[in-house]
């Protein structure tokens, strides 16, 4: 199954792909990072059904889906 991936130093932590995940897979993770910004993180991987809104809503291209399909 593929899961989101955030590249950690090019997101600004402006929560596009929490709001926009229709299975609410994501979350804020607490952790910031080298600039400081507030870093998302997959709340619910079970949950992610690989629709790539994530991926196509993110400006910073700062979150990606990586795996194998089934």
């Amino acid at each position: 199954m593929k899961a989101p991936a955030i590249n950690q130093d090019a997101c600004k932590g402006c929560g596009l792909c929490i709001a926009e995940c229709p299975q609410e897979a994501l979350g804020w993770s607490g952790a910031r990072n080298r600039a400081g910004y507030t870093l998302p993180h997959v709340a619910g991987p079970d949950r992610c059904t690989a629709c790539r809104m994530c991926e196509l809503i993110c400006p910073d291209f700062a979150i990606y889906l990586e795996g194998d399909p089934e």
